[in-house]
């Protein structure tokens, strides 16, 4: 009598494993995506680098927030790895069949891409941002856990044209992440103008303030349009606690809510401010040539 060989466990509970990982990557990546778009970043998580991260250039891509992306990668991975569980093979052997062969190929290719871009994006963290940020390690380990649940989970009939299609849809995903990054890498604060210059200097004679955090875009905004000259002469107070030089308590003596915000003339102002607003603010009489400064 010939003895069936008994499917091996991994091979068994591999897509509820998935499905698991998969399920609560969504839900995370859809909180975080909830926080993004209502704009109540801070607070996020108590080392504050997730408040860092979703603020930097790199959370949002093509105008829309990179956990929105995340929350569709992780959906996807969810239907590729439970849809198989639906339809018994018993009643229909056929179909069950297709779809466990096809969402393993789509499990597999999936977990590629999504290894890859994690990947890439801890590189961000470590390097560019300079931020611990708990969710994104956490995606990130359930990035590789997909990625290798989808190799060891299932048997394989074709390792070569595998291996081909990992390695193809690893390219098309580093090429791309790239791409959609190299126009942030690098980008700074620009020169001023006289205008910016002078207002600025203004804005310091008459001991006018700005709170802001090391992390916040907004504040970035601000800065840039002032111009790296000019802005060396506002009188910037820093918010962020883990911050070098943090003037947090501060911040809380002052009531203040959120970043930017000026203190001018004993008046709180919130949010980024043209510079003819400052101007007005301040009564500020001097030049309004505030154009960014030609570098060259």
């Amino acid at each position: 009598m010939i003895r069936r060989r008994s499917t091996p466990w991994i091979h068994r509970w591999s897509r509820p494993i998935m499905g698991a990982i998969a399920i609560i990557g969504a839900i995370g990546t859809a909180f975080l995506t909830v926080v993004k778009l209502r704009g109540d970043i801070s607070g996020v998580c108590a080392s504050g680098g997730c408040d860092a991260v979703l603020s930097s250039p790199y959370a949002t891509v093509f105008g829309l927030p990179l956990t929105l992306f995340g929350f569709l990668g992780y959906t996807a991975m969810t239907v590729f790895a439970l849809s198989p569980l639906l339809v018994s093979p018993d009643k229909n052997k056929k179909l069950h069949a297709q779809l466990d062969r096809w969402t393993g190929l789509f499990l597999f290719l999936g977990g590629t891409a999504m290894v890859i871009f994690s990947s890439y994006l801890m590189y961000l963290l470590a390097t560019e941002i300079k931020a611990v940020c708990i969710y994104c390690i956490t995606s990130a380990i359930f990035s590789l856990s997909l990625f290798i649940l989808s190799i060891v989970g299932r048997a394989w009939d074709d390792i070569g044209q595998l291996l081909f299609s990992g390695i193809a849809v690893a390219m098309v995903t580093l090429v791309g992440t790239l791409g959609v990054y190299a126009g942030i890498n690098g980008t700074g604060v620009g020169a001023s103008s006289p205008g910016a210059i002078e207002l600025a200097g203004h804005l310091s004679d008459t001991d006018a303030k700005m709170f802001g955090a090391y992390w916040c875009s907004h504040c970035k905004d601000q800065k840039e349009l002032f111009g790296e000259q000019a802005f060396k002469k506002v009188d910037y107070v820093e918010c962020a606690e883990d911050a070098e030089n943090s003037q947090t308590q501060l911040c809380r003596s002052e009531g203040i809510q959120g970043f930017p915000t000026w203190k001018i003339d004993g008046e709180l102002h919130d949010g980024v401010k043209t510079l003819d607003q400052l101007a007005d603010l301040s009564d500020y009489s001097g030049s309004r040539d505030f154009g960014i400064a030609d570098e060259s």
